[in-house]
């Protein structure tokens, strides 16, 4: 026991649990729209960056894509199933919660108008995932369809909040300088939806 303690290094005990702990933190959060998955990709992303194994930013790729693709499908299951029921359920009422009528009104027509694309966007979109899920559910998408272009969606979204963590570990030698930088650079892309709402209002009134 000695010998493996010795011999195991503290880059591999900090992936051993770094990337089961962003699985998890991942999963609950497309299922619980209050974490900050995309920060939590990239900062996963600046410390991979600064690691030396040439896998560790795929795996945080493959770990995050593949998180919020199964937290989708679960949370779109638990949904369907509350569609089809007459009492509802606590986790329909959630998705609900979080799609106000002018932005699930906007999901409908353009779901109707354009299909698997605006799924595929609706990820990228701050706030844009929940309502154009409910929009599927409401047009009664299965499972398997609603898979099929949450897939691309994912893999996507992944890529968007790694590369913000790439960019982050490359202007800054220290990890937690990175961090940072990748964490306000999530915050500013969140941000800036609403923001535009406020700009128009203030020059539409």
């Amino acid at each position: 026991m000695s010998w493996l303690a010795a011999t195991a290094s503290p880059e591999s005990t900090q992936q051993a649990i770094g990337y089961p702990s962003l699985f998890l933190l991942v999963f609950f959060g497309a299922l619980v729209p209050v974490i900050p998955t995309g920060a939590l990709v990239s900062t996963a992303a600046v410390v991979a960056f600064h690691q030396t194994s040439p896998f560790s930013l795929l795996l945080v790729f493959v770990t995050g894509s593949l998180a919020a693709f199964l937290g989708d499908g679960v949370l779109y299951w638990l949904g369907r199933r509350g569609m089809g029921s007459k009492n509802g359920s606590r986790w329909l009422e959630a998705i609900r919660s979080r799609a106000p009528e002018d932005k699930l009104a906007q999901a409908q027509e353009k779901l109707a108008e354009h299909g698997v694309t605006v799924l595929v966007l609706s990820r990228l979109v701050p706030a844009g995932r929940i309502p154009v899920m409910l929009a599927c559910l409401m047009a009664r998408w299965p499972l398997r369809r609603f898979a099929r272009g949450n897939l691309p969606a994912c893999l996507a979204w992944a890529a968007t909040y790694q590369v913000i963590g790439i960019l982050g570990g490359s202007l800054f030698k220290e990890p937690w300088e990175g961090v940072v930088a990748a964490i306000a650079l999530t915050v500013a892309i969140s941000a800036m939806p609403s923001l535009w709402r406020r700009i128009r209002r203030t020059t539409t009134a």
